[in-house]
């Protein structure tokens, strides 16, 4: 919800407040029950007393999940935690009362330092309770009433929840804000006025860092100096600008530290899609979870729409659209539900939401036979994926990230999928990763190939094909006995051609377009039939595929011996 644009302030209250009305509704019913059945506890003591204390304490209790949840990353951690916390401050609290409250040689100061713990600060609380309860039972007199209140301990029971329950909501945010934004440990002692005050320089020129060429292609040299002029520009265009962005993962288990991104230096303008290739591991999730927030980036910078995604992610996710690799959504919302609530993140109201969301329905194919009002849980794979891609388009964002949008759809979906997002790159910076060469080629307007964090090239498909294609691909099967006749025919009819694939006697070659005319070829392959037996044979030009394994496979001897 925070990368499309929900603020830290409406997300706590509505999730405070959301717990509190479900605590608040288990109290009145626990008093509502014990007085039924006829408790002392709750009959003779003031029922406003009884739910001021336990209203204070379920709100010390909320702020202290809050406090518990921004200091752990881990849900199952987390869930550990505060499930041993609950049981281990019941046990403690009753521990601590029985054996050294009720003993009258126990210091009285320490009762005091003791009530800082706030399981018992609740079990001092029920302690008084019970005994106003059993002096009224003998006595037949009403129990604990308000004018009691200074004479028991309860007063100071109420003071310290409060003062506990206001440290643990600004510790709590506190921790949150460090975590999350990745501010200065006295972030909140900066003067606000600062920015009023003080003479504005543009975002873009905070940082500016040099760039290593060595060892790399001219057209990842050229990005890298255009990015160097951006940095220095008052303004630019472009909506997405990184600055030799890294990001290392630190060791673990005996393991050294993995470099996932090695200083990635591009640049988005408005209105282009930029599609990310690479193998499994090269990165290029990695970037992304950088780009949206999820990670820090280990060194380097990078800006959305001038601003700093180090400092500014949260002014960054108002103009911010994410389809995430793995859906993320709830399952018993259903695809019109998602839409209107994400829609509202993105500031549309009344009639502009509703139109909004019916477009977006209707352009991912999820508008006919009920399919938008049905719970996202009954979806298939392929639809709930529509619905992320519609999600992250949902207000017309600045920015889009996509991580493999297409994955699990049937070829009409995909080539429907297509033309939306084709659509929607009008006004917006478009950052796609794929493993679709088709998908890559039909989006994208530049590609960049990405290998072991490093971008190896970068220039749109055609390019691409024309610098590292300068050659035919002939493909041939035969019985792997004649494997060896193959490569003889390719040596007569190219010297310099070169093997690029072998497997159960099909063979790849390359042949530099300069030394071969087609018809050579076809005249050398039907000669060839004459001797062995061919099954199959074919001559393309480069495709996106060859390059990509060519420079895939580049890229990793480099790595290897570098």
């Amino acid at each position: 919800m925070k990368m499309h644009g929900l603020g830290d302030g409406p997300y706590w209250m509505i999730t405070y407040a959301y717990f509190l009305a479900i605590s608040t509704l288990y109290v009145i019913c626990l008093m509502i029950f014990g007085s039924a059945i006829g408790l002392n506890f709750f009959r003779l003591n003031d029922y406003s007393i009884h739910f001021v204390f336990y209203f204070l304490y379920i709100n010390l209790q909320i702020s202290l999940a809050f406090l518990a949840s921004s200091a752990f990353s881990n849900v199952e951690t987390a869930s550990v935690v505060a499930y041993i916390y609950v049981f281990g401050s019941g046990l403690l609290g009753w521990f601590l009362f029985q054996f050294l409250i009720e003993e009258l040689s126990f210091p009285r100061r320490w009762i005091f330092v003791m009530e800082l713990y706030p399981g018992f600060s609740l079990f001092r609380g029920l302690y008084e309770f019970s005994q106003y309860a059993f002096q009224g039972s003998l006595t037949r007199r009403q129990g604990m009433k308000w004018k009691d209140i200074s004479d028991s301990s309860m007063d100071k029971v109420f003071y310290i929840i409060i003062v506990e329950w206001f440290f643990s909501l600004i510790a709590a945010y506190y921790i949150d804000k460090m975590s999350s934004s990745g501010k200065d440990l006295l972030f909140f002692l900066k003067n606000p006025f600062n920015k009023y005050l003080l003479p504005q320089r543009p975002s873009l020129q905070k940082q500016v860092s040099a760039v290593s060429v060595e060892m790399e292609k001219l057209d990842v040299t050229q990005e890298s100096e255009k990015v160097q002029k951006l940095m220095r520009a008052q303004r630019t265009r472009h909506a997405i600008v990184c600055n030799t962005m890294k990001k290392v993962y630190p060791g673990r288990d005996g393991n050294p530290p993995k470099m996932a991104v090695r200083g990635l230096s591009l640049a988005v303008p408005s209105g282009e899609c930029f599609g990310m290739l690479g193998p499994n591991g090269a990165g290029k999730t990695s970037f992304i979870n950088m780009m949206i927030g999820l990670v820090k980036p280990t060194s380097g910078s990078a800006f959305v729409q001038g601003l700093d995604i180090c400092t500014d992610m949260d002014r960054v996710y108002t103009s911010m659209g994410v389809c995430p690799q793995h859906d993320l959504l709830w399952e018993t919302l259903s695809g019109r539900e998602h839409l209107l609530f994400y829609g509202r993140l993105k500031n549309l109201k009344d009639s502009e939401l509703d139109q909004a969301v019916q477009e977006s329905l209707k352009s991912v194919n999820l508008l006919h036979g009920g399919v938008a009002d049905k719970p996202a849980g009954k979806y298939s794979g392929g639809m709930k994926r529509r619905l992320s891609v519609a999600i992250s388009l949902i207000g017309s964002p600045k920015v889009v990230y996509m991580d493999e949008p297409s994955t699990g759809l049937d070829p009409a979906s995909r080539m429907n999928l297509w033309t939306v997002i084709k659509r929607a790159k009008t006004n917006t910076a478009i950052i796609l990763t794929t493993h679709s060469m088709e998908e890559a080629e039909f989006l994208c307007d530049r590609l960049g190939i990405f290998v072991d964090g490093r971008l190896q090239c970068i220039g749109n498909p055609k390019e691409l094909k024309g610098r590292y294609g300068g050659s035919y691909v002939l493909t041939m099967t035969t019985a792997s006995e004649h494997e060896k006749n193959v490569e003889v025919l390719v040596q007569d009819v190219s010297p310099n051609a070169k093997k690029i694939y072998n497997i159960a006697g099909t063979q790849k070659f390359e042949i530099p377009k300069e030394e071969v005319r087609i018809s050579e070829v076809f005249q050398a392959v039907e000669k060839a039939k004459s001797s062995f037996k061919v099954f199959a044979w074919g001559l393309a030009d480069t495709t996106l595929e060859d390059v990509f394994i060519k420079v895939a496979r580049s890229g990793q001897a480099f790595n290897v011996f570098s």
